[in-house]
């Protein structure tokens, strides 16, 4: 069921916001098909996730496949209405996000626009040659999420492309084309490419093209109604879950991920700690006391423990350092003159305790040390 546009988008610029129109949108889908297999997808800075969640319905209704859209959102009111509409969104900054690279299909990047401001942000592009724009730190910061022969849909004021945009934009994909959006309310220009390994050079064209309409000195057509080119395939999802995290949890999103993913997180909790429950082989001779120090620092002398007697203990092992302080008295034979020296050695002295925990005995409860 396709998503109600009018309600949901509310197409008007709000506290910089600048979603992306209706119209605009259909078109831009309609140049993309999808491949014939899972795909994932993703939107770095969504909003309410509309255009996201649109892509993604469009993908599964075109070839009846499985598509999994993930999303990151600064602006929590819309962040959390766009986790009604899309698989995964994370309510963060971007740049405290984790995201793995060459994971996703589509990278559908409409990012804020405007020069940086910010001295922090500002001096994390200090070696950028061109104008300090939002727009090129939000690709410079996505771009490696996207999988090679995965697609680009760049949507950026024209004026955004100075010449070091349209060179990264350039090295980083081939079949890259240009239009003007549906509307002219922002300005926006929509830029189509494909994801290529650097090492395969820039494409001069592309990138001339870029600056030129960046410049004003070219126009860009209008996105197209009706698509009549080779459309651009988004491929098929690379095996296994991408990370894909904040790391910033706030203690609402923690709640709704511990819903989402069951009583934990860490989804190798059970693996770890049903390591400490095998049975340890003994060793092949008796430990010296290096070894021994080193088995107790690892934690492998500790549990219940049955001594050849049949008394059972409760044993846990440990190691602490001690200062072994020796002092030295040399005399000056010329002049009488007396030095000391103070030699400060650390020792390791490893140590067993152990309660003993054996049914009736008259040492029950007792605890023993071993040093």
């Amino acid at each position: 069921m396709a998503l109600m546009f009018q309600r949901l988008a509310r197409n008007f610029i709000k506290n910089g916001y600048f979603p992306t129109d209706e119209e605009t949108t259909a078109r831009i889908l309609a140049a993309v098909a999808p491949s014939g297999g899972p795909m994932r997808i993703l939107d770095p800075c969504c909003g309410e996730g509309v255009a996201l969640a649109e892509a993604a319905h469009h993908l599964v209704a075109a070839g009846q496949n499985t598509v999994e859209s993930f999303a990151v959102e600064y602006n929590e009111e819309r962040a959390y209405h766009a986790k009604t509409l899309l698989d995964r969104c994370i309510h963060a900054d971007l740049m405290d996000t984790v995201i793995q690279p060459r994971s996703f299909g589509l990278l559908w990047l409409n990012p804020p626009y405007g020069d940086l401001v910010s001295d922090q942000v500002a001096a994390s592009a200090a070696k950028w040659k061109g104008r300090k724009r939002l727009e090129k730190l939000f690709y410079e910061r996505t771009i490696g999420g996207l999988q090679f022969g995965g697609v680009l849909v760049l949507i950026v004021p024209h004026y955004a492309l100075d010449r070091e945009f349209a060179t990264w934009i350039a090295r980083h994909c081939s079949s890259v084309q240009v239009f003007r959006g549906a509307t002219d309310q922002f300005k926006q220009v929509v830029v189509f490419g494909v994801r290529k390994p650097v090492s395969e050079g820039m494409d001069t064209t592309a990138r001339d093209l870029l600056v030129g309409i960046g410049a004003g000195d070219r126009q860009a057509p209008v996105l197209p109604e009706f698509w009549d080119g080779p459309h651009y395939t988004i491929p098929v999802a690379p095996q296994g879950e991408p990370k894909f995290f904040t790391l910033r949890l706030d203690p609402k999103q923690l709640a709704d991920e511990t819903r989402r993913t069951g009583p934990t997180l860490w989804d190798r909790f059970v693996t770890t700690f049903q390591s400490g429950a095998r049975e340890h082989r003994r060793p092949l001779r008796a430990l010296s006391r290096w070894h021994l120090a080193l088995a107790l620092s690892a934690g492998q002398i500790s549990g219940a423990v049955r001594s050849c007697d049949g008394r059972t203990f409760l044993v846990r092992g440990d190691t602490h350092k001690e200062k072994e302080v020796r002092v030295e008295h040399e005399v000056n034979e010329r002049t009488g003159d007396t030095r000391e020296t103070r030699i400060h050695l650390d020792r390791f002295v490893p140590v067993v305790r152990a309660i003993d925990f054996t049914p009736g005995s008259e040492t029950f409860g007792d605890v023993l040390t071993i040093r």
